[in-house]
């Protein structure tokens, strides 16, 4: 059976998410959700905790990135291919704050043979705080193998 015949797009987006968060440990460690997901897009959020502020107490960088990063891996997994990272740039623009409920948008902006690129805007209520560019790359493999569906 082929799974993408079977499902539709939003169904096999959502069915891939599912099976990727249930191994996502950092994810889900970190306090993320998911709010979102689709055919080469997601959304998540986490609040910044007291254990994520760096010394000058605003959101460190790194967990921002993660953010960002989970929520791109999120997306550029939603085809049923396993897909990395293959490099990734993010630009910080303004402080997330302790106690921030940060959200992470990820979109597909190109998807060509095994190469995927995808932009990621994190924001906090309405201001933009980072802007964040994944590149992936398909490494063979799939989330659902038809054998899993019924």
């Amino acid at each position: 059976m082929n799974v993408n015949a079977t499902l539709t797009p939003d169904d096999l987006a959502r069915a891939c998410a599912d099976a990727m968060w249930k191994e996502d440990d950092a994810s889900k460690g970190l306090g993320m959700q998911i709010v979102e997901i689709g055919p080469g897009r997601a959304t998540l959020s986490m609040t910044v905790r007291p254990e994520m502020v760096n010394g000058q107490r605003i959101a460190h960088g790194g967990f921002i990135f993660t953010l960002a990063d989970s929520t791109f891996a999120f997306a550029c997994n939603t085809h049923n291919e396993r897909a990395v990272a293959a490099q990734c740039h993010v630009t910080f623009i303004r402080p997330g704050k302790l106690g921030d409920v940060l959200v992470a948008s990820a979109r597909e902006i190109s998807r060509s043979g095994r190469s995927g690129i995808y932009d990621v805007q994190v924001t906090a209520g309405d201001v933009v705080i980072a802007e964040f560019r994944g590149h992936s790359r398909t490494i063979g493999g799939a989330w659902l193998p038809a054998a899993t569906i019924k």
